[in-house]
């Protein structure tokens, strides 16, 4: 059987159809693959830093509240007074905070003079915990190893030293923390629930802090991640957990401890969205191939038309003087031309789906803002050509309150009520991004400090002054830094301006904070 040049042109054009389209489809498949992996693995970093400063902060805090103490308790111990005054500062330590599980007052020499709770029945005993022979022996301030109380529960020792004003050593006061319950209010939940988690380390590789409590005093230093903890180093990864899951992790030293926090997520859930994108590519893209069938079957019986004439002519030449017929009928340059504006028109087609789809994984969903991602790229841009910004970071006060309350269908309504505050305030040059969760970020192009500071109160004064849609008001904080005049590291940058979002959030939120 001999196939005729209409099937001939048929068959070679749908295939490449076919084959453009897979590969357009292939290509933007494994180019959003990508960008989901590099955008989870730099949210996971920067959650893990986060959670890492967090921590940092928490335990120096702690240890400023027992310096605060050894002042007091070095007038008591020097001047010999009574005991019932130790005491007394042991309970309110205790009381002050949930923070501490037992607080004690100890001698130079060991002598444990004072307790809270006194229940424990250590009183004039000597100190013999290893955490607690280490402050001893160094008088100074000590945050001790994780350590396994006689409860089975993982322990930590912090400590200052009491010195009299004359630069005597008199003894310590210190306490005893548990970490699983400490750890767990500091970090909280992974803010995805499709198997990620956050886990905590300390410098030998022993976790000491999981959501699976079985894992608890695990030792892991064989895992990548801790290996690069080990070293204090921070950044991000792709790994094989224990259990051999692929997982996205992002890691951050805590310096002050030596401790390693991970947040990791499954590679398979970060990469689930591009199942869905694919699918819509498909379902898209079979009306274009199914118009195309029809398209280009005319079209090849088109181009078989002159083709079949020529043949005819050349037939019947020798009987007849064809070339001036031959010569009237155009063979070539118009079926080239219509191949060409159908390939082109395919081409075209599905580079825009491409296009499309990488507009969409450099935008967030749900708020149409800038995602992380795209923050990124542009921040970089912008310090490489030396072009001035300031930047504020927004966090919705109360916000888990929202979710909570309305559930999170409103609590997405309140974070779209608020992109949209953002475009109303922000210039065209500007930039508005979505940090994550709760946090927004606002890029101010050619902004100085006290501009920036302008805009982030217009912003606040026009969020609180309407009802957003959980029916009732919310409020915003906000930390506001500049490039170069605060830093021109961009990391630092954004960290300085994440101190102030904090400070705004500790002295009462609502407000707006601008690094001094």
């Amino acid at each position: 059987m001999k196939l005729s040049l209409k099937h001939l042109i048929l068959s070679v054009a749908m295939l490449s159809v076919i084959l453009t389209l897979s590969s357009s489809t292939l290509s933007g498949y494994r180019l959003s693959q990508q960008m989901l992996i590099d955008n989870t693995l730099e949210t996971n970093r920067v959650y893990a830093q986060k959670l890492a400063s967090t921590t940092d902060v928490f335990l120096k805090m702690t240890l400023q509240t027992l310096e605060q103490s050894s002042k007091e308790l070095s007038l008591y111990i020097k001047n010999n007074e009574n005991k019932a005054k130790l005491f007394q500062e042991a309970d309110r330590l205790k009381n002050q905070t949930n923070t501490f599980n037992s607080v004690v007052i100890v001698a130079e020499n060991g002598e444990i003079l004072a307790s809270s709770p006194q229940t424990l029945d250590v009183v004039g005993k000597m100190l013999d915990s290893t955490g607690g022979k280490q402050a001893l022996t160094g008088k100074r301030s000590l945050i001790s190893k994780p350590y396994v109380s006689i409860t089975g529960r993982l322990i930590i020792f912090i400590s200052h030293p009491i010195f009299d004003e004359g630069g005597n050593y008199l003894g310590l006061v210190g306490s005893t923390l548990y970490l699983k319950e400490i750890l767990g209010e500091i970090l909280g939940e992974h803010f995805y629930k499709d198997g990620s988690y956050v886990y905590v380390v300390d410098e030998d590789g022993r976790i000491i802090y999981h959501p699976n409590q079985d894992r608890v005093n695990e030792h892991v230093p064989q895992n990548p991640v801790v290996q690069q903890l080990m070293k204090k180093e921070s950044g991000s990864a792709r790994i094989k957990n224990s259990q051999n899951i692929d997982m996205l992790a992002g890691y951050s030293y805590i310096s002050e401890v030596g401790w390693g926090v991970v947040s990791q997520r499954p590679t398979d859930a970060s990469l689930a969205p591009t199942t869905d994108m694919m699918k819509q590519m498909i379902s898209k893209s079979l009306p274009f191939l199914l118009l195309s069938s029809v398209l280009i079957t005319l079209i090849s019986k088109v181009i078989a038309q002159p083709l079949q004439k020529l043949a005819f002519f050349a037939e019947s030449s020798t009987e007849n003087n064809q070339n001036e017929s031959m010569k009237k009928i155009n063979a070539w340059y118009y079926e080239a031309i219509q191949l060409k504006k159908a390939l082109t028109y395919s081409l075209g087609f599905f580079h825009d789906k491409v296009d499309y789809f990488t507009y969409q994984s450099k935008t967030d969903p749900l708020t149409k803002l800038n995602n992380r991602r795209t923050m990124d790229e542009v921040t970089h841009e912008w310090a490489e050509n030396g072009t001035p910004f300031s930047i504020i970071i927004l966090d919705i006060d109360y916000f888990k309150g929202v979710n909570d309350t309305y559930g999170h269908t409103i609590g997405d309504e309140v974070l779209k009520f608020l992109a949209d505050e953002m475009r109303t305030v922000s210039r065209e040059v500007d930039m508005c991004c979505r940090f994550g969760g709760e946090e927004f970020v606002l890029l101010l192009q050619g902004m100085n400090m006290d501009e920036a500071y302008q805009v982030a109160e217009q912003l606040r004064k026009e969020v609180e002054s309407k009802v957003s849609p959980c029916g009732d008001i919310i409020t915003l904080s906000a930390g506001i830094a500049s490039y170069p005049v605060c830093a021109t590291n961009l990391a630092a940058l954004f960290q300085m301006a994440d101190q102030c979002l904090y400070e705004a959030k500790k002295t009462g939120r609502n407000k707006s904070v601008a690094l001094k």
